[in-house]
């Protein structure tokens, strides 16, 4: 099978005044004001499907713009893409999720699904009101899913009476078209790959080493097996690009620099809010110099080099068993474009890649 290529649509542009501004905060923690700007979706989710790439992931956070909303805009710009969108489990009961999917699915020809995920902050999650544990909202997650998933096929009325959810005489009046690929989990727990294995289509694997990923998608897929069942697998990579490895190990370098500079500069307190570094001191991970830790560590791994040498460490991806492959990368000018539009190409046409935009 072809390898799937995946971008993101963001409701708004990240901050800055530049181009080069706003590629090196795109590293910097995320703050949580973000506005709902309708032709940033569009331009992106169209220069998305320009420049070659199958689908694209629409995030979610407690104080961002509705992720179904955003992929609707954006599923209404373009005519080919496919819109990934985030879905935190437990701001809403299953039926109305599964209600807003298959909408979604009915108004777009099939182009959308649901990417699920529990909350990986406990503080960004009781914004929402949800103060579960996070053991208790994987246990949650099951009775979610289980219900989600018989409520989007069932043709009769349906009850439920369980720990998190009561239905009584449930039936949506539209379903999803049948197709393969509706529902996507990620988490690195094994109560993640359980869930992901059991009840959806697609596993979102961490972004670890080569021989860590490859350990990873064995374990999904083994257990996806014992319930009858496959999994694609999809893997986040963060890229930086240019036209030689070397330019692109420098601009890597000035992309670090610049967003430490920005960040901490008259915007810190807007950064120092972000829900990742609630994640962080959640985690232990807060110390003096929490912004320039969080974009160092968030530029570590980056696949960095000229279109062609990043596109062979994604090949290694490839034949690890990665089915998706998420390109995170900023473009904020035509260069950036052309760059990604030949990484694309070498990674869709390896035999006949060439500069050809």
């Amino acid at each position: 099978m072809e390898l799937e290529l995946r971008g993101g649509v963001r409701a708004a542009a990240v901050l800055g005044d530049t181009p080069a501004e706003r590629q090196a905060l795109r590293w910097a923690p995320d703050p949580r004001d973000r506005t709902a700007d309708p032709a940033h979706i569009s331009r992106t989710a169209r220069e998305l499907e320009e420049d070659g790439l199958d689908s694209a992931l629409v995030v979610q956070s407690s104080s961002w713009p509705d992720p179904w909303l955003v992929a609707g805009w954006a599923l209404a710009a373009t005519s080919r893409l496919r819109i990934a969108a985030a879905h935190r489990i437990g701001t809403t009961s299953p039926t109305t999720a599964a209600r807003a999917l298959a909408t979604l699915d009915r108004l777009s020809g099939g182009r959308i699904s649901a990417h699920l995920i529990i909350g990986s902050s406990d503080t960004d999650v009781a914004r929402d009101g949800d103060t579960l544990p996070k053991a208790e909202r994987y246990r949650r997650a099951e009775e979610y899913l289980s219900v989600l998933t018989r409520y989007l096929a069932t043709e009769t009325d349906l009850d439920h009476h369980g720990e998190y959810y009561t239905l009584r005489a449930s039936r949506p009046g539209l379903r999803p078209a049948p197709r393969g690929e509706l529902l996507s989990f990620g988490g690195s727990s094994p109560q993640g790959v359980e869930l992901a294995a059991k009840y959806t289509q697609v596993y979102a694997v961490p972004p670890l080493p080569l021989p860590d990923t490859r350990r990873r998608i064995a374990e999904a897929r083994a257990v996806a097996a014992r319930h009858g069942r496959t999994l694609r697998i999809w893997r986040h990579v963060t890229v930086v690009l240019a036209d030689t490895d070397t330019a692109a190990q420098q601009h890597l370098r000035r992309l670090r620099r610049d967003a430490i500079r920005l960040a901490a500069g008259p915007e810190a307190a807007r950064h120092l809010d972000a829900v990742a570094l609630d994640r962080d001191r959640e985690r232990g991970l807060a110390g003096p110099d929490q912004i320039a830790s969080y974009i160092r560590r968030n530029l570590a791994n980056a696949y960095t080099g000229s279109p062609a040498t990043v596109a062979s460490r994604i090949n290694l991806l490839r034949a690890a068993g990665v089915d998706i492959v998420q390109l995170d990368l900023p473009t904020e000018t035509a260069q950036d474009r052309a760059l990604r539009r030949d990484l694309v190409n070498h990674l869709h046409n390896p035999l006949a890649a060439r500069r050809s935009w």
